[in-house]
């Protein structure tokens, strides 16, 4: 498992499973020319998306970013539509770490789409109960609303066998919510109620910038997906974070990201230092 260790917080990637989707809706207006010389492309015109949660630690406490495409909720139907080739190894990936699901006290949710929340429960019997009993979710208030409320156009992402068994453990904020040298900020952009998160990690910070920037070839702000159900609110979230983020000379991380795990860029926005994803 690749690591980022700074001074007062540690970053461990976790196996959440693989999608493959359509590199066209990953990737919007963008033509293919320009955006499959910068992420590789299957025959299918599909990209590889990694859906591999993080386990920050920061004093004393275990923060979760995400959960990971979940294990035994989808069906073969499903499976080939997302091009899901491997389901989550969350605890496995815990049990390496010493620790087990119980052990989790933060779960930080950019936003709520199924490839995100589908961790937060799992099957048992004919229902779902929660996958980490003692943790406190922490997500936007905009996105939990729309989870428990979706439109015409959420209603397939937003599934309520992902928020019903877990509903008493959220804890929704306005705007802004801070913990330690953790901070999610309110976006909007993906969804109406993304966020994403900036890390103290003492003399070095973090962004985790979500499904703003999913990979490392979405640097550009104007590169967003088709997906995003605000793409003006995604540029100017975009822009505005990663120039922050490179006037700070931070680290930015990803959850989807096939390739690598976290990058630093120089001035000139090209990559400086970078944990790279360790492929099979």
């Amino acid at each position: 498992m690749e690591t980022l260790v700074l001074e007062n917080v540690k970053m461990t990637w976790l196996n959440g499973g693989v999608t493959h989707l359509d590199g066209g809706a990953m990737f919007g207006v963008v033509p293919k020319p320009l955006w499959s010389r910068k992420y590789p492309v299957n025959e299918q015109n599909q990209i590889e998306l990694r859906t591999d949660p993080i386990l920050l630690q920061s004093g004393g406490k275990n923060f979760l970013i995400e959960t990971g495409i979940g294990k035994g909720k989808m069906n073969d139907k499903l499976k080939r539509n997302f091009g899901v080739l491997e389901e989550s190894k969350l605890d496995e990936s815990l049990e390496k770490l010493n620790l087990r699901a119980e052990d989790i006290d933060f779960i930080l949710m950019t936003h709520l789409h199924f490839d995100h929340a589908c961790g937060l429960t799992n099957p048992v019997g004919e229902g779902y109960v929660s996958a980490f009993p003692n943790a406190r979710i922490i997500t936007s208030n905009v996105e939990w609303n729309e989870m428990k409320n979706p439109n015409i156009r959420s209603k397939n992402t937003y599934w309520k066998e992902n928020w019903e068994p877990i509903e008493s453990q959220v804890e929704p904020f306005e705007n802004e919510w801070n913990f330690g040298p953790i901070k999610m900020v309110h976006t909007g952009g993906h969804s109406n109620g993304h966020s994403i998160i900036v890390i103290d990690g003492g003399e070095d910070q973090i962004i985790h910038m979500a499904d703003l920037m999913g990979t490392h070839a979405h640097q550009n702000p104007l590169w967003v997906m088709a997906y995003d159900d605000y793409p003006m609110d995604s540029i100017a979230a975009k822009q505005k974070w990663t120039e922050h983020g490179l006037k700070a000379n931070a680290w930015f991380t990803f959850y989807h990201d096939a390739y690598y795990r976290a990058i630093r860029f120089d001035e000139n926005g090209k990559i400086a230092e970078s944990v790279k994803r360790i492929r099979p």
